[in-house]
């Protein structure tokens, strides 16, 4: 899938415009494609023939770079292309022609190179969707090893997914005759093979051998010599380029400037660059002897121990990089979705706070029930919702309208190392708050740990976040989609205020309060509905034991 504009990330095949079989030459449309701005036209850049299309017509959301389709030069060698491969596990990218030993690539750390034809009978097991939004995971542990028997139900592997990490199910049984992805290995994209199982043991050895894995993984050491996008800086006769032919160009350190384009358009094809090699045109402009290592970065400690990164010797400025967790990477890509693609709303109250104080007190006093300020507000929204549910719904994109929810489900916000977690209180409303107090103590703690199942974080109709806990008296959060409204709580703060008597006069006195900031979907919080929510949680926060009723 190929990246046709700036910001695409993924594209729908809306039409493919040649056919299995078909002869393609250099400036062919092959397919239509819908990206992220309009439906543009694929334009082929090599001759050949369409042996086989693995995404067809309709296909959603594929990610650029995912195989879409397999060419060859000769059409004989059509039919063998196993009429089973159809997706990424299958496909090994054409980079270098076959007569030339030299041009070979090495893969990348998470590929995988499968001739399904000296394999036994196998199963190759993808990276699965654990939940809704991840399209990509980290290996974090095997549980089984080379040679185990696998059962049905047995736990294959520990995933580190964009919520949480999950543990990877067996649906088949069998042996694990080979591990694709070692533990560590990050971004894995889902559906990418990790490993490959088989019925009989005796096909395990028979399966390591004709598997490269990552084994066939080689380090070089950087040439400082004309890069792949420096070929197309150099002065030459043609305006296009293939990828594989400018791969060729920097691997043999060709001048570009001396290469003849015979493609239309001024095309330069893969045949062109090979003629040169052969007729020894185009030569290096590099020798050998000339080359030299480039620069190696240098890595010094700093006083605290941790190590620091110098991109050049006269550079005074030191920098660590932070590897980022799977979770920081989805929660920073959705909240710039939810920023970009939902009208915020903010509307800000305070609310007097010692009601709710006071109560607490008698139940730890009286009851000895210990609760929470964050429980307490938990019910309080919970029952606000309840009354108002036109604000206890979402926006539907597709179908342009407010979707009503059937239950209150509060999702709280919990801090991790690993990032924001937003376990789920399920049914808020009709719990009490001493249960719902149990239950968020419970979610915390599994969050924290990275335990949480995905029915308890994957939902919710609304979020709270509370940093009550820190020196903030006001914030504002942003929406956590598909929800339309979440709710800020900073901290207590006392002020002197006139408060009535009950003959009628006014007196200053010392109140305790709180300020509540809410961050609504404009499209579902009208005025109507944002002014009912606001009043309603106002009167629970006033009158606390209506919260028992």
């Amino acid at each position: 899938m190929p990246a046709l504009s700036p910001t695409m990330s993924q594209g729908n095949i809306a039409k493919w415009k040649k056919k299995e079989g078909d002869k393609i030459e250099p400036g062919d449309i092959l397919c239509e494609i819908e990206t992220d701005k309009a439906t543009l036209e694929f334009e082929c850049l090599e001759e050949g023939f369409l042996a086989k299309i693995l995404v067809p017509e309709g296909s959603k959301d594929v990610p650029v770079g995912q195989p879409i389709a397999v060419m060859v030069e000769d059409e004989q060698n059509i039919e063998k292309i196993p009429s089973t491969l159809g997706g990424e596990s299958d496909v090994k990218e054409k980079t270098a022609p076959k007569d030339i030993e030299s041009s070979k690539v090495e893969n990348e750390p998470s590929s995988t190179n499968v001739n399904a034809s000296d394999i036994p009978p196998h199963i190759v097991i993808g990276m699965p969707a654990l939940s809704p939004t991840m399209n990509q995971g980290n290996i974090f542990k095997w549980t089984k090893k080379e040679g185990d028997k696998i059962e049905v139900g047995d736990i294959i592997c520990e995933i580190e997914t964009d919520k949480a990490t999950l543990e990877f199910e067996s649906l088949e049984e069998g042996y694990l005759a080979k591990i694709l992805a070692p533990e560590g290995t990050k971004d894995v994209a889902v559906g990418q093979p990790i490993a490959i199982t088989v019925e009989d043991p005796d096909d395990i050895e028979a399966v390591k051998t004709s598997v490269a894995g990552d084994s066939a993984v080689k380090k070089q050491e950087p040439m400082c010599q004309e890069s792949k996008s420096e070929v197309k800086e150099q002065k030459s006769g043609f305006t296009k380029i293939s990828p594989s032919t400018k791969l060729l160009i920097s691997e043999y350190e060709l001048d570009a400037s001396s290469l003849k384009a015979s493609g239309p358009h001024g095309t330069l094809l893969k045949g062109d660059v090979l003629a040169a090699i052969k007729s020894g045109k185009g030569s290096s402009k590099i020798s050998p002897s000339e080359r030299k290592p480039c620069p190696q970065i240098s890595t010094q400690k700093s006083p605290s121990g941790r190590p620091e990164s110098k991109t050049h010797p006269l550079q005074s400025i030191s920098f660590e990089d932070l590897p980022d967790t799977q979770i920081r990477k989805v929660i920073a890509r959705r909240l710039l979705e939810s920023k970009q693609t939902i009208p915020h709303l903010y509307l800000s109250s305070d609310v007097v706070l010692d009601p709710l104080l006071s109560f607490r007190k008698d139940l730890k006093e009286k009851h000895g029930i210990k609760v929470s300020v964050n429980d307490i507000v938990i019910k309080a929204v919970a029952i606000a919702l309840k009354n108002v549910p036109e604000a206890n719904a979402y926006w539907d994109v597709e179908k342009g309208e407010i979707i009503l929810y059937d239950s209150v489900d509060i999702s709280i916000a919990v801090a991790t190392e690993k990032g924001l977690m937003t376990p789920i209180v399920r049914n808020a409303d009709q719990k009490s708050i001493s249960s719902i107090s149990s239950e968020v103590k419970q979610l915390a703690e599994k969050a924290r740990a990275g335990k949480l199942l995905p029915n308890e974080f994957q939902g919710g109709t609304f979020s709270i976040s509370n940093l009550g806990m820190f020196p903030v008296d006001h914030f504002c959060v942003i929406i956590n989609p598909p929800q339309a409204g979440i709710l800020a709580v900073g901290r207590g703060n006392k002020f002197v205020e006139p408060v009535a008597r009950s003959d009628g006069t006014e007196m200053p006195a010392v109140v305790t309060k709180m300020n509540l900031t809410l961050s609504a979907d404009h499209r579902v919080f009208c005025g109507k509905v944002r002014g009912a929510f606001v009043s309603a949680l106002q009167a629970n926060f006033s009158d606390i034991p209506r919260l028992l009723l």
